[in-house]
């Protein structure tokens, strides 16, 4: 208390020169309306900044919030399109439940490794969130891979990028079928083998998932023909797939079970069995 005396003494000139100051200037913006909107426009533009900051911050600090809501929200609208035979009927749900054949699970990539043959991801969701092997995993470019192993909490995905892994795909414009795999090389690519001669393929077609598959709802992108070799031994051609997912930065993933696969797999193999 004795500093602040002390202090208070030793600027007292200071002090009274600064409120006498402080006095004038309120008492000249009020009796002058000129000052009063200058004072009013500098205040507002003050404050006006100060809270901009503040919301800027704020919206930082939301990202998180807003990017898992946006997942949820795309979530959704993917399950009502896999679903859709007649996108001009499609009604607004609240909900990934109780729709269609196809449910989809949200969940995000914590790791994701590229630079091997083998390469797998890992996501934050398991069998607590309904996520079962062999299952299909996408995102909002493409396809990713398929669900191999799950528990409660997390499940691990063989990623295309897998030298093990095989797709049923197809060319967009045309219903030639082929199989999709990953030569090991470059992270940007894969190939669509056994694609018969017959097909007219060009450069710039587009690739998607194919009607076979029971993992993932056909025409899902996958990317588009890059370059076009023809096997020697079995005279098919080999496409080299241009992806439009970026595999090397993978995020939000929605992981997409099939209600009918189980029929349709008991189904096969009955057929398969009787024909043996």
């Amino acid at each position: 208390m004795q500093q602040i005396f002390n202090f208070i003494l030793k600027n007292s000139n200071r002090l009274l020169f600064l409120l006498l100051l402080g006095i004038s200037l309120v008492l000249t913006i009020q009796s002058h309306s000129y000052h009063r909107s200058k004072a009013v426009t500098s205040a507002n533009f003050i404050s006006g900044g100060v809270y901009e900051k503040i919301h800027n911050v704020q919206e930082y600090l939301n990202l998180k919030t807003q990017n898992e809501q946006l997942a949820k929200e795309n979530a959704i609208l993917k399950k009502m399109l896999f679903n859709a035979k007649d996108s001009s009927g499609i009604v607004v749900r609240d909900s990934l439940k109780g729709y269609g054949n196809i449910n989809i699970v949200q969940a995000k990539v914590i790791k994701n490794s590229y630079n091997v043959k083998e390469n797998y991801l890992t996501l934050d969701a398991g069998t607590k969130a309904g996520i079962k092997p062999d299952m299909g995993v996408v995102n909002s470019l493409g396809i990713i891979g398929i669900v191999e192993h799950t528990s409660k909490n997390y499940a691990t995905v063989i990623s295309i990028l897998n030298v093990k892994s095989e797709i049923n795909a197809r060319i967009k414009k045309s219903n030639h079928f082929g199989t999709l795999r990953w030569d090991g090389k470059s992270t940007g690519y894969v190939q669509l083998i056994d694609v018969p001669r017959l097909a007219s393929v060009r450069k710039g077609d587009t690739i998607v998932t194919g009607n076979e598959s029971v993992t993932f709802p056909p025409n899902i992108n996958i990317g588009v023909i890059d370059k076009i070799y023809t096997d020697k031994e079995t005279n098919y051609f080999t496409l080299n797939i241009r992806l439009f997912n970026d595999m090397t930065n993978l995020g939000h993933v929605y992981v997409l079970e099939n209600y009918e696969r189980k029929e349709i797999e008991e189904l096969e193999a009955k057929t398969e069995e009787k024909n043996e």
